[in-house]
């Protein structure tokens, strides 16, 4: 393949955007670096052409984007994250930060950005330094025909606009958990899906600059695999005796008040909780992390809370003996600039009445 130096490519309007973005304003975004053209929507019924993405089918979990429209590859995958280094370029991140056992990445799916959980691997390559020097076009196309041959799809109709960042809690709340290049207009994120054996790939290729910046996101979905231990109904009534409150880690869908599978063993618990102690009664508190306005955060901690009361009384608890309320991320027990601090602001609080 040709070597292209970028001294003296770098595109100035990528330039100009760098350096006034600071202070640059939503009406007048800079433009964006060179980047193929967004893929016309597909009607549903005509079968895409080859490297077309599948027509977006509403669905759950992520927002009106079925990862079920992207069929199953026939490929052999090679070990996760699948890729090499690029040729002639060299990862700006050591070995033990490119993987992260379980977090959050936002990908654009569809229209809308949408928040993943999973194993995640995340590389960062300076595309102007060394002797092998990309362009950002030929950076994303040789990720594009690489997931191509494993029978990936692309499958973002659109970039992060300030209307998909805004629909998605806004700039800020995204940027808590992204391992891309950040998440403005003129930074182009190509968004992949690869799904093989009933286990689904996200994959987040970008560009950002000065100097110009090449970055790849794998994650592969799955649910955390729980490492705390169960409170036990009696933990619970000694912690209530001696603080008079208990913090719960109870497990709902993401951005929903369903209680997953995994949760209903602490609901047991609790239901033992009360039905050894007739006089007592609770409060359900629910808490969140700062992810997402805080107007839904409160409305999503109210919902949760109401969800476990709501199993409470289908256990047979006398509801005169609950009470429930939401409290959003405003009463944090940890740091939210980190997973590990968000995971221990997500709680479902038992405080004696």
């Amino acid at each position: 393949m040709l070597s292209i130096r970028l001294r003296t490519l770098v595109p100035i309007s990528l330039l100009l955007a760098a350096l006034c973005l600071p202070a640059c304003k939503r009406e007048t975004p800079a433009a964006a670096p060179a980047a193929d053209p967004a893929p016309a929507a597909t009607p549903a019924t005509p079968t895409p052409a080859a490297g077309a993405p599948e027509a977006p089918v509403a669905a759950d979990p992520a927002a009106d984007f079925d990862p079920n429209s992207v069929p199953e590859t026939t490929a052999t995958l090679p070990p996760f994250p699948f890729f090499k280094l690029p040729d002639g370029l060299e990862s700006t991140f050591d070995e033990k930060d490119k993987t992260v056992n379980f977090d959050r990445h936002n990908f654009i799916a569809g229209k809308k950005a949408i928040a993943v959980e999973g194993r995640i691997f995340h590389d960062r390559f300076n595309l102007t330094a060394g002797p092998r020097q990309y362009t950002d076009l030929e950076f994303r196309r040789n990720y594009e025909n690489a997931i191509a041959a494993l029978g990936g799809k692309k499958i973002n109709d659109t970039q992060y606009t300030y209307e998909v960042m805004d629909a998605a809690g806004g700039r800020d709340a995204l940027e808590k958990t992204n391992y891309a290049a950040g998440m403005i207009p003129n930074y182009p994120h190509d968004i992949y899906l690869i799904r093989s054996g009933g286990k689904e790939y996200w994959i987040d290729v970008s560009t950002g600059a000065l100097p110009l910046h090449g970055y790849v996101v794998v994650l592969e979905r799955e649910v955390m695999k729980q490492s705390l231990g169960l409170l036990d109904a009696a933990a619970m009534k000694q912690a209530i005796d001696k603080d008079g409150r208990v913090a719960l880690y109870i497990n709902f869908d993401t951005d929903k008040a369903t209680l997953r599978p995994d949760a209903q063993p602490t609901v047991a618990e609790i239901g033992k909780l009360l039905s050894a102690d007739p006089a007592l009664r609770l409060s359900i508190e629910g808490h969140t992390d700062n992810t997402g306005t805080a107007t839904r955060n409160q409305e999503l901690s109210t919902a949760r809370a109401r969800s476990v009361l709501g199993a409470l009384v289908g256990l047979g608890i006398d509801p005169a003996r609950l009470q429930s309320k939401g409290f959003g991320q405003d009463k944090p027990v940890a740091d939210n600039a980190n997973e590990d601090g968000r995971a221990k602001n997500r709680r479902v609080e038992l405080v004696k009445l």
